[in-house]
């Protein structure tokens, strides 16, 4: 990526992983054909910036001195050669995905957040840790000017996750959706289950975790224990199980809870293997499938539905020179919500 030697920003910068992130004063990058330099006015701070923070997630191509961060909202600095749909000062998101390769059957179908050659801000390519960062103009995603940068951030990646996993549950009036993982995703999902139609029943180890989800709309609110299993059969078990919770510890609730003919949808990042009975998914017929991220369509749908109802959530501003505190808060499951970046107060 080519860089400005007259102009630098501020950086978090990932020099080795499970090391503190480095602040530093880096050269600001240029805008090649197709690019555009976006200005940042926030960035989440999510999960898998976590991941790759520790090493347990790494390409094997990223670049070196990584900057990290694809939750990121400012406004279009400079435009590179060959862009004509965005215009400079235009308010803009930086996804996670940098650019998918455009021509397999995943990106032709509609389905580009499953490229298998796609390149992500924060992980193959830098991220939006930064003051600045280069994104593919074909992936820049239009804001409103009337967004807050602060409480936007979080949809670029959380917010379009939890939408695409509540499209894939294919839920309505008169079904049940569990949903298990109460923090960021999970309630940004509890209320767009809501707003599908259905009965959503939220669990959760954390108590306040569940008193957030039951604020934000949740029908019923059952702890991760020895008895959740119980009470989840007890209401009629679910049409669908959306699973945030980066855990295996949710499976035995969520097969248990599953209808026949229903859906399970994987949304975090559990490595672990979980048990899986052929004969079970013959006479039940459930569907198991998994979700990443989103299209640009979904996010465009999801920007549109933000602006006509705004999505509650749990966000805490924090500082640039604060990402260190707030990973390692975030590493000891110590944030209920989203962090956010806000490099006003930076």
């Amino acid at each position: 990526m080519p860089t400005s030697a007259q102009s630098s920003m501020r950086a978090a910068v990932l020099v080795r992983p499970g090391e503190p992130l480095q602040l530093r004063e880096v050269p600001r990058p240029v805008p090649c054909p197709g690019e555009v330099l976006v200005r940042l006015d926030s960035c989440g701070v999510c999960h898998t910036d976590l991941h790759v923070w520790s090493g347990s997630a790494a390409p094997a191509n990223r670049p070196d001195n990584l900057i990290l961060g694809h939750e990121g909202v400012g406004r279009v600095a400079e435009l590179g050669p060959g862009v004509t749909h965005l215009r400079a000062g235009m308010p803009v998101g930086v996804p996670w995905l940098h650019d998918t390769c455009g021509h397999c059957a995943e990106c032709l179908g509609g389905h580009e957040s499953f490229c298998q050659a796609q390149r992500a801000h924060g992980f193959h390519m830098h991220g939006a840790f930064a003051e600045y960062v280069v994104v593919d103009g074909r992936f820049a995603v239009p804001l409103s000017e009337r967004s807050d940068p602060v409480r936007t951030a979080p949809l670029l990646c959380a917010g379009v996750t939890a939408y695409g996993a509540v499209k894939k549950a294919r839920i309505g009036p008169g079904m049940t959706c569990a949903i298990f993982g109460c923090g960021g995703l999970g309630q940004y999902a509890v209320q767009l289950a809501r707003r599908c139609g259905a009965t959503v029943a939220a669990l959760d180890v954390s108590d306040s975790k569940l008193s957030a989800a039951r604020d934000l709309g949740a029908d019923h609110t059952v702890r991760m224990d020895g008895e959740a299993i119980d009470r989840l059969k007890a209401i009629g078990g679910a049409d669908a199980c959306i699973n945030f919770a980066p855990s295996t510890a949710t499976w035995a609730a969520i097969t248990a809870a599953i209808k026949p003919r229903g859906r399970i949808i994987a949304a975090a990042m559990v490595s672990e293997p979980v048990p899986l009975n052929q004969e079970w998914l013959t006479a039940t017929g459930v569907e198991i499938t998994g979700t990443s991220v989103g299209t640009r369509l979904e996010m465009l749908t999801l920007m549109r539905i933000h602006e006509a109802q705004p999505l509650a959530a749990d966000i805490k501003p924090i500082r640039l020179a604060e990402i260190n505190d707030g990973l390692a808060a975030l590493a000891r499951g110590q944030v209920s919500g989203r962090l956010v970046i806000d490099f006003a107060a930076s």
